[in-house]
């Protein structure tokens, strides 16, 4: 299975996930000219995707879903408080409702030969969810928005091969910086976003021998950098209690405008 984070910030997510045979894109929160861009980079177009599956309807998520979806008629994948959200935003255009395909968080679904599971998260937005993909004895995540941890959440990240986790704020930059304080309030609450640390304390609870890959996601901007997130959640796997280094795993930081480097599991 491949891994390909196309953007991923507080200013806009796509995110590819697919194998040999199936293609998939999780949100669309750019513009539908970065996301060709970002699947040419691994030699696929719009004509190859074979599911959109969206987490939740904020804007850094489906503002480009409504030109995406004309151009590329695959399935939407979303929960019926996501596809409420969804059409009930002014700003993405006609989309044709026959074009969902309603989840619920917690069940299991399958897109060709790629298994998902979407996963229950604290985030406030309608009925989010976090992905799972399994692939024979291959497993990715894509956890962002998570607000926090539960344990349910740990449970189903268990075993990955690959995750994409959010570390979206340095706490110190949140709490000096310009956001007002109703919004810092909100991002560090249950239901908006992890910090680098917390990013990095359960990735110290979740790292196993077969864990090659850890991308950091979701960014902010403003309250945040990726050399703070990347040395924070290092610092936790390697001072957790686990027999492991940071130096054991590929970590890095997905960037918030442009295609990473594809993984591969």
């Amino acid at each position: 299975m491949k891994l390909l984070s196309i953007a991923s910030g507080s200013s806009g997510n796509c995110i590819y996930v697919g194998n040999n045979n199936t293609s998939i894109l999780i949100d669309a929160g750019i513009s539908k000219k970065r996301i060709e861009e970002g699947l040419s980079t691994i030699g696929l177009s719009l004509r190859d995707m074979d599911a959109i599956l969206v987490t939740h309807e904020h804007a850094d998520h489906i503002s480009g879903l409504g030109v995406l979806s004309r151009a590329c008629y695959a399935p939407i994948y979303t929960t019926i408080g996501t596809k409420a959200g969804i059409f009930s935003a002014s700003n993405l255009g006609k989309i044709d409702e026959e074009q969902f395909v309603t989840i619920a968080a917690g069940e299991d679904f399958l897109i060709n030969d790629i298994s998902v599971h979407a996963m229950r998260i604290s985030h406030d937005a309608n009925d989010p969810v976090a992905y799972t993909f399994h692939d024979g004895d291959k497993h990715i995540a894509v956890a962002t928005d998570m607000g926090y941890m539960t344990d349910e959440n740990e449970q189903q990240l268990r075993g990955m091969n690959a995750i994409l986790l959010e570390a979206n704020h340095d706490l110190n930059m949140l709490q000096v910086g310009p956001y007002p304080y109703y919004l810092k309030q909100r991002i560090m609450g249950d239901k908006g976003h992890l910090s680098n640390e917390s990013a990095g304390r359960a990735l110290s609870r979740l790292v196993h021998d077969d864990l090659k890959h850890i991308v950091l996601g979701h960014l902010s901007h403003e309250n945040n950098y990726p050399q703070l997130a990347y040395e924070a959640v290092r610092l936790e796997i390697t001072m957790g209690d686990n027999p492991y280094n940071a130096s054991d795993f590929d970590i890095r930081v997905a960037a918030r405008k442009e295609p990473g480097r594809c993984i591969e599991i």
